[in-house]
């Protein structure tokens, strides 16, 4: 191959098949399989992407003394390279062929300070006896995706982060990390390990460890002894843990990420968090979790952190009564259905009345029940429960309903003539938001159920035939009459009234769209001088776009579009359109939110 020299501005040498930008010379991607003679002031050198062997590194590159980094990944190197410059501080020699690491190859780097070795061929025999003591100031090494056994020996002390994930390490001695003091980071996803196979003290030696991955292997606990004097992040995520000790994270005062994601867990031992104050991250996501009494101290602990800590993926899989609820229904769970262990009161009279809630039954027919309240405090919305007895008080269905917390009547509908039936009313009452209205979403429930009136009030009736009066009771049928006639009325003008107003706010919207189009098509639309095609603006900066924030939980929840009382209606391109959750999916015992209609279910 015959290479033309260039001389630039400054009178630098540069290969005609390369570009050179002051100390950076590009030659990646050139198909090259020989290094051209470079510049003298070569500093960071691009041959990725090449077809270069061992024998394309020609022995002058060895003797620059302004080369500090060099790629040379993506190539067809099966050994080490020898002839490298000592001024070497990165190497990038990842997606190549090499098997062995000889210690005089490395001997010649002794500034190096980051050797990325990903995706290559070397197994723990094919690493020299101390390969690695002519790198006394190697900082990060990257071994993934290798045929490693076990953990390389002879490490140097300087090292700060250590990847060996995607190997085949199943074993890890006591001296595994003997002398590792500087390690901060370090990785073993995708491994064979297992709790039996890991010795006690492993961990313990890395007293600066902050961040611990052991992702994909085959744990049933966490390791024991951790190091717990400076770890922030701790993934265990896809090991099939069934359960953790109860003093598996004492000491982690700086813990601010925890993620059991993809286990086996069903519960949490009272007390692990005890010591995590900094935690600002729960991920519980892919865990079969029993929501009963053994997980309340959990929800009391997040209350007490308020909006400082984020929880994501508490499913319930347990009792039935919760399954498949997320997050809200561990918060609203309680061992006081209604109907079924609370003792209740005779509900002589159908009337009912507790500290703050008056609860009043009225039967109107054979089928129908009115039920009215008193609630001198306000709340957002009711959650009204009804079940019929039978010989049995748990059996039977429990049908709720979310009730506005405007209304003060409902009226039960279809029931079952001749038959008793337990109503209770529960009053969902709002805490205050520890972190501002833009946390609230991504918070734990932000309904306050222990207050002194969130006990529901409950009372029995029996379902029976129409009230029949005569003579001079005719006018009490005629009220009853009247206000059975006026409840569906209500219905039907409420529902008017809010069909009016969406269609009013609609054609407002429409109108002011319509406008601001207008508006825009007059100034012109952005145009990058390609035809008119709408290119990404993360794409063409050469920035990945990351939307990993985006979170939508499943099954979705209601939402509602809410206009800034601040900011009038205009059609200005700043405008923030904010949404807010009005309620979460629906369970049997979910007690949070408010829903635009009554929903019931069974």
């Amino acid at each position: 191959m015959s290479i033309c020299l260039l001389l630039g501005n400054e009178g630098i040498v540069c290969p005609s098949v390369c570009r050179c930008d002051e100390g950076f010379v590009y030659c990646n991607d050139r198909g090259l399989s020989i290094i051209p003679p470079l510049p003298l002031t070569a500093a960071i050198l691009y041959l990725q992407s090449n077809r270069l062997t061992n024998a394309g590194l020609p022995p002058s590159l060895e003797r620059s003394s302004s080369i500090r980094v060099i790629y040379l990944y993506a190539n067809q190197l099966d050994e080490f390279p020898i002839h490298l410059p000592p001024s070497l501080r990165e190497l990038h020699l990842q997606d190549n062929n090499i098997r062995t690491l000889p210690r005089s190859a490395l001997a010649k780097l002794p500034l190096l300070e980051r050797l990325h070795l990903d995706d290559n061929s070397i197994s723990t025999v094919s690493i020299q006896e101390r390969a690695f003591s002519g790198t006394p100031r190697l900082r990060l090494l990257f071994l993934s995706r290798n045929h490693l056994s076990s953990i390389p020996a002879g490490l140097p002390a300087s090292l700060e982060e250590l990847r060996l994930d995607d190997n085949r390490i199943s074993t890890i001695p006591t001296h595994a990390f003997r002398g590792l003091s500087s390690l901060r980071r370090l990785v073993l996803d995708g491994n064979l390990l297992a709790n039996t196979r890991i010795a006690d003290d492993t961990f313990s030696r890395l007293s600066n460890l902050t961040e611990l991955s052991l992702v994909r292997n085959a744990l049933q606990s966490p390791p024991v002894n951790l190091p717990s004097a400076h770890l922030m992040r701790l993934h265990l995520q896809d090991n099939g843990m069934t359960h953790i000790p109860r003093g598996a994270l004492d000491g982690m005062r700086r813990l601010q990420r925890l993620d059991l994601s993809g286990n086996n867990l069903t519960s949490l031992p009272r007390g692990l968090l005890k010591d995590t104050e900094s935690l600002e991250m729960l991920l519980l996501r892919g865990n079969p979790w029993y929501c009963g009494c053994n997980l309340r101290w959990l929800h009391a602990w997040l209350h007490s952190r308020g909006a400082a800590v984020t929880v994501r993926g508490l499913t319930c899989q347990g009792p039935e009564a919760v399954r498949g609820g997320e997050g809200g229904s561990l918060f609203t769970l309680r061992s006081k259905l209604p109907g079924l262990v609370i003792p209740l009161p005779p509900g002589e009279g159908g009337q009912v009345s507790g500290e703050a809630l008056e609860l009043t039954v009225k039967p109107l027919s054979s089928d129908s029940v009115l039920v009215s309240w008193l609630c001198p405090e306000p709340a957002p919305s009711f959650r009204l429960s009804w079940l019929r007895l039978g010989s049995s008080a748990a059996l039977g269905s429990i049908t709720e309903t979310l009730v506005p917390g405007e209304r003060r009547q409902y009226l039960l509908t279809q029931l079952t003539p001749r038959s008793h039936y337990l109503i209770c009313l529960l009053p969902l009452r709002q805490e205050p938001s520890f972190g501002g209205a833009n946390m609230g979403s991504s918070r734990a429930s932000s309904f306050d159920t222990d207050s002194k009136d969130s006990a529901p009030a409950c009372a029995q009736i029996e379902t029976g035939e129409a009230l029949i009066s005569s003579g001079g009771e005719g006018s009490n049928k005629e009220g009853q009459d009247s206000e059975l006639t006026a409840l569906p009325l209500a219905g039907i003008i409420g529902g008017a009234t809010a069909l009016v107003s969406l269609l009013l706010i609609f054609g407002i919207f429409c109108w002011y769209g319509q406008r601001a189009g207008y508006m825009s098509g007059d100034s012109g639309s952005y145009s990058r001088g390609r035809s008119g095609k709408h290119y990404d603006d993360y794409v063409e900066s050469g920035t990945k776009k990351d939307t990993s924030i985006l979170e939508i939980r499943a099954p979705p929840a209601g939402f509602q579009m809410t206009a800034m009382a601040h900011q009038p209606l205009q059609p200005k391109l700043e405008d923030v359109t904010y949404i807010h959750t009005i309620f979460p999916s629906s369970s049997s015992s979910s007690q949070g939110g408010i829903p635009d209609i009554d929903y019931a279910y069974t």
